[in-house]
């Protein structure tokens, strides 16, 4: 089967690379404009491929599941033959870039791995599974950004998992009744017992307090989990190059303002998403600014943090 290249807009990749970013993480897109050009264009391009990933595993482009596993098949052939060519004309694109960036390889693998998961029958069932959720599909995000924020320190690689997973969790605990109504659980069985997407979102619609009470402790448990890997992510930082570290805390501390906010309105999972107006993400940006100052890089980072993902070789 041959496959095309995904289409693109007429006028410049990289303004295709940044459209992906305003449009489908707002988030990073606001952190951005504190990265620099390069760094910024950098992460605006693994992004758009990440999100290509993620378009290709949803089914909202053709041959969306025939591609990933062609993809796939790339990864392997390139980490064991860096001049080979690869079949999927988008890894293509992305493979000299990919080298040029030194991304290793088994964070793309990872991510295809999370992302179709996602398309079976998600109901996860304890916390371990959760960290290992997050790590797939965020974690790994991390870990490609370590270098193309011209980070090459092999401990910063776990500390930027660690954020990448405290993200994902943030995401999880943002879009529980959105994620139920597609049939979809994230939280932790063993943290609700039990109860199905259906049920939550049945329970959500007749306002049942059974089930509001339950998954309202479990998102408390997984912003608390959250919360400890936000801060060793934001330890991690400080491997980072001055303008970077600005970045990546604005990011982090916008995101987590999610958290903050559904914690202050009572955990109301069943009103349905939780969103940070702009203003919102100013004011949560704040206390990046203490990342103008000097930063010890830490000497170790705590590897129970890990636990879960013994077997990656992360």
């Amino acid at each position: 089967m041959t496959f095309t290249a995904t289409a693109k807009p007429m006028h410049s990749k990289q303004a295709h690379y940044d459209e992906s970013l305003a449009k489908n993480g707002r988030t990073f897109h606001w952190a951005r404009r504190f990265l620099g050009q390069e760094h910024g264009a950098n992460a605006a391009r693994l992004y758009a491929f990440c999100r290509l990933l993620d378009d290709l595993a949803d089914g909202d482009l053709p041959y969306g599941k025939s591609r990933l596993l062609t993809i796939s098949e790339d990864l392997t052939r390139l980490s064991l033959l860096p001049d080979s060519y690869a079949n999927d004309p988008d890894m293509a694109e992305f493979s000299p870039f990919m080298q040029q960036m030194g991304l290793p390889p088994i964070a793309l693998r990872h991510l295809i791995d999370g992302l179709t998961f996602d398309q079976g029958q998600v109901a996860l069932q304890s916390e371990s599974d959760l960290i290992i959720y997050g790590y797939q599909v965020a974690g790994t995000v991390g870990m490609m950004m370590c270098p193309i924020l011209n980070c090459h320190d092999r401990l910063a690689t776990a500390f930027a998992i660690d954020l990448g997973i405290a993200m994902q969790l943030t995401n999880i605990a943002r879009d529980v009744l959105e994620d139920a109504k597609m049939g979809r659980r994230y939280l932790p069985g063993n943290w609700l017992e039990n109860a199905t997407p259906d049920e939550i979102a049945q329970g959500a619609a007749s306002q049942n307090l059974d089930i509001m009470r339950l998954v309202q402790q479990a998102l408390e448990r997984t912003l608390r989990l959250a919360d400890t890997y936000y801060a060793s992510g934001l330890k991690g930082l400080a491997f980072l190059p001055k303008r970077a570290q600005i970045a990546i805390a604005v990011a982090a501390y916008s995101y987590r303002e999610i958290g903050v906010q559904l914690q202050s309105n009572n955990l109301n999972w069943h009103e349905g998403r939780t969103v940070t107006s702009t203003k919102t993400k100013a004011r949560a940006s704040l206390p990046a600014l203490r990342y103008i100052l000097p930063l010890s890089s830490p000497q170790t980072h705590d590897s129970q943090l890990h636990t879960a993902l013994k077997g990656y070789a992360v």
